[in-house]
């Protein structure tokens, strides 16, 4: 078993996360530093350190869906002063992580697991696994603007993909816009609504795929049914 897999597996982190571990020399195993990704591992035999604690491989798979109030930081450890998304999770036992991230600022859906198989498909971009939002903004895109967004817009020298934007309401000088995007740039949504000038107000994550948020209140949690589970395992 690849190291970065076997990292993932144990619920540490997602295998792309484990990537950064190995390159940064936190890794060890059986006490000797190990830099390279390729680098195989017998879980029968072989001891693996994260940070010169041992890790071993989860034995069930967790699967929990939040609604993420603002103002908490998507981490599992932060600054003291920090209010992360942790201190929402109460009565689970196992080493659990997000799957991808929301900002300070921004609220809605996000998944935790300690499958960290899963959440390397649900975050790389090359499975397009498309994730839905709802935006206030200052002002109304007039259809030339919304037609640059779904085109796609040059954001710190790399143009966006392809992206789904429609006006679903305007108050005033403000609308709501729903905006679908399958890549998970730092604040993209927020940078690219900038981009045409019309900032984000406030910004909730509605959906991920077709697996949605409904009803669950903000700041509450559940675990995923076995239907939603094997939804996401299918993308």
């Amino acid at each position: 078993m690849r190291l970065q897999k076997y990292i993932a597996q144990a619920g540490i982190t997602s295998r792309r996360k484990a990537e950064e571990l190995i390159l940064q020399g936190r890794v060890k195993v059986n006490d000797q530093v190990i830099k390279e990704l390729g680098t195989k591992v017998d879980p029968k035999k072989d001891i693996v350190k994260v940070d010169n604690k041992i890790v071993k491989l989860e034995g069930k798979k967790i699967y929990i869906m939040l609604n993420k109030p603002v103002g908490y930081v998507t981490t599992v450890k932060g600054h003291p002063d920090d209010k992360i998304i942790m201190d929402l999770i109460e009565g689970i036992d196992a080493r659990i992580f997000p799957i991808g991230r929301l900002d300070k600022d921004t609220s809605g859906l996000l998944l935790l697991t300690n499958d960290g198989n899963l959440a390397y498909k649900l975050t790389h971009p090359k499975y397009e696994v498309q994730k839905k939002y709802l935006a206030l903004v200052e002002g109304i895109p007039n259809s030339k603007k919304l037609n640059k967004f779904r085109k796609g817009l040059m954001i710190e020298g790399r143009k966006t993909a392809r992206a789904y934007v429609k006006i679903v309401k305007s108050y005033g000088n403000r609308s709501l816009l729903e905006i679908a995007i399958h890549e998970g740039r730092n604040r993209q949504v927020r940078k690219m609504c900038e981009y045409i000038r019309h900032p984000v107000i406030n910004l909730k994550r509605i959906a991920i795929g077709k697996l949605e948020l409904g009803d669950l209140e903000v700041g509450k949690w559940r675990h995923l049914t076995d239907k939603e589970i094997k939804y996401l395992k299918s993308l």
